[in-house]
Formats: C-alpha cells, sequence, structure tokens
C-alpha cells in the first residue's frame, strides 16, 4: 500500500505535569532533558488510541543540533536554512511542516522554528497533527492569529476552530492537516487535523503511557531521538514488507531469509536519528525468545543485500551492535556520508523489518 509523502512526514517532545495538589493548582512545562526516556513516550501517549503510524520531530533538539538560532522572530528566508540544514542532516524528513514553516512562520505565530516537537499520528482515525509549544508562548496570541486567518472561534476554550479546505486557499501554502484546529492549554500543545471530528473525539480516546503493545516497548530504546518514524506491528507488516517489491525481489528476499534463520512477526518497529548522525532501529516481538532469534537473523538481513532498497545494506551504513533485551531488538547503525540511512529506511520495503 502506498502512501503519499505528505502522509507519511510522519510531533515529539514531552510535556511533564506536575500538580500543586496543596494549592489545588496544575502547572505544565515543557522537559528539555534528552536524557528523560519518557519523552516520545508521553508524546506517543497523547495521540489517538488506533494510530498505527507515528511521525515525530523533536524541533528544539534539532535547532540544538544544528547549532541554529532561528526563533519566532527569524525571517523565512533564515527558517528555510534552517530546514535545508535540517533536511541535509537527515533530520526532517517526516515532518509534515517543512512545506508549511514560511507560512506557518509569519502567520500562525509558531512554526519548526519555535516548536518544542512534532507528532504525526495517523490510523484508521484519520490524522491527528500535534505541536507541542513552549511554556513562554502566548496562546491566546495563537487564538487571535488563527481568528484572523479565518478560523472561527470555537465557544469553548477546548472545542475546535473550524477552519476547512477554503480557509486553508486563502492563506497559502499550507498543508491540508491545519484545516482545523483545537488549543489544549493545560499542555501547552497545538492540534490539527484535516478533519473536524478528529479534534472533536482525540482528548477521550488517548492511547496513554501505560500500554503494553509492541510499539510501546519500543519506545525506552528511542530516548534523545530528534526525529523518528514509529509503526504497530500489524501497520509494519505492511508498509513495510516485501510484498511491496517487485517479483525479482520477492523472490531474492525469500532466498536471504531462508540463509538468515527465523525470523518471527513484529509486534512493534521504530527507527530513530540520533544526535551525531547516527540511526538507531527498534523492534519488538511476541517474547524474549523470538527477540534473541531475530538478533541473530535480523542482524544477518541488515548486512547484506537490500532487495526492494537497492544495492547493499553495506552502502549505507555500517551495521554496530544488534542487541536482545527483553522482547526489543536494537540495531546500531552508522551512516556512512553522503547516505541518507534514516529516512531510506523509514519506508519500505525493508527486508531486516520483514515480517
Amino acid at each position: 500500500m502506498s502512501v503519499p509523502r505528505r502522509r507519511l512526514l510522519f510531533i515529539g517532545a514531552v510535556v511533564i505535569v506536575l500538580v500543586a495538589a496543596a494549592a489545588g493548582v496544575a502547572w505544565f512545562v515543557t522537559s528539555r532533558d534528552d536524557a528523560d526516556p519518557t519523552r516520545l513516550e508521553r508524546a506517543v501517549g497523547m495521540a489517538p488510541q488506533d494510530t498505527e503510524r507515528f511521525s515525530w520531530t523533536d524541533w528544539a533538539g534539532v535547532r540544538k543540533e544544528l547549532g541554529s538560532d532561528v526563533s519566532a522572530a527569524s525571517s523565512t528566508d533564515d527558517v528555510d536554512a534552517f530546514l535545508s540544514d535540517g533536511f541535509d542532516a537527515d533530520l526532517t524528513s517526516v515532518s509534515a511542516l517543512v512545506e508549511s514553516a514560511p507560512t506557518m512562520q509569519t502567520e500562525y505565530g509558531v512554526s519548526p522554528a519555535s516548536a518544542d516537537w512534532e507528532l504525526l499520528a495517523q490510523g484508521e482515525h484519520g490524522a491527528l497533527l500535534l505541536i507541542g509549544v513552549p511554556a513562554s508562548l502566548d496562546l491566546d496570541r495563537v487564538g487571535d492569529n488563527l481568528e484572523g486567518l479565518g478560523y472561527s472561534r470555537p465557544s469553548v476554550a477546548d472545542g475546535v476552530w473550524m477552519g476547512g479546505p477554503d480557509v486553508l486557499a486563502r492563506i497559502g501554502q499550507v498543508t491540508q492537516e491545519l484545516a482545523f484546529a483545537s488549543v489544549d492549554a493545560d499542555r501547552h500543545v497545538l492540534a490539527f487535523s484535516d478533519e473536524a471530528e478528529t479534534l472533536e473525539t482525540w482528548r477521550d480516546s488517548q492511547r496513554g503511557t501505560s500500554d503494553d503493545d509492541g510499539l510501546a516497548a519500543t519506545l525506552p530504546h528511542l530516548t534523545g531521538a530528534l526525529s523518528a518514524a514509529l509503526y504497530t506491528g500489524a501497520y509494519a507488516c505492511v508498509a513495510l514488507s516485501m510484498t511491496q517489491a517487485d517479483d525479482v525481489d520477492r523472490t531474492r528476499a525469500g532466498e536471504l531469509i531462508a540463509q538468515a534463520g527465523k525470523v518471527n512477526p513484529l509486534s512493534g518497529f521504530a527507527i530513530a536519528a540520533l544526535r551525531g548522525g547516527d540511526v538507531r532501529v527498534a523492534m519488538s516481538f511476541e517474547n524474549e525468545d523470538q527477540a534473541r532469534t531475530n538478533a541473530d537473523s535480523r542482524a544477518k538481513l541488515a548486512s547484506g543485500p537490500a532487495p526492494g532498497q537497492g544495492g547493499a545494506f553495506s552502502d549505507r551504513f555500517e551495521l554496530g551492535p544488534v542487541k536482545a533485551d527483553g522482547d526489543v531488538v536494537t540495531m546500531e547503525l552508522d551512516p556512512l556520508p553522503q547516505t541518507y540511512t534514516f529516512s531510506d529506511l523509514a519506508n519500505g520495503p525493508l527486508l531486516f523489518a520483514t515480517c
């Protein structure tokens, strides 16, 4: 199944809730500690329960990695230069905001130049685009900007700002995911979708952080991810499977799998771009025995030819340690110069992610 690139451009960071119970007051801060293993987990926890694919970009982390000083006050030329550097560093390929960034910078009051993080959640519910913003951002001002752009102000603070295709057409070059909006002032999160119904229900159907599914098992292994693509097992086994390859590649893949040894279906799959250019893959399985078995077989697959991708995996990266930790297998990849390992391997068909 082919998914349009715009829909694949797949928000990330974390809002830590601190409750002052004695005073009866709740206040919120955005964690900037990249060592906090819960950052991505909490971001994913805000997505709807039926999300199958998650695309996240830690914009604050990307700015830090690139040494960029862009901000809400930067010119669109500076923002474009920042995004160009991010593309060259293979850190922006899953973002849904890149093409919309100049317009967002001047019209919305928030963009990749000032946002903390971005998460695009896609599933049967449709698509939900979450943008974590700094606590210093004036959300009333954001509301005024939305109203000035033609969105209809909701009757309640957490309601849906009604825009739609006609409003976006008047605004200019922005993704259709910005058609409708909602403001979560408590968590300092802006939510957007191309369907109003998605925003009307997302707060009541969030995954939370206690899910024990296969995708949730990969999250602790993605600490510090600047950009990441995450899939449920069922989705990975379709989107990344060799069924997307042509007949010759499928035949070759079957031969390579037979030589590598036993492979089991994935329970979850994630690939992340880390600081310093490294890439990490995390694959979860039904149990620890399967993980140990697949650590060996998939290491062999990731060291050889790459049917469906072309050439060999060794043309893209040097394979580092492959480890089984409980029911999760992690692979460390060291991209070769002038390669886009993360963005290449975030989409299928991908032999070592086959089911």
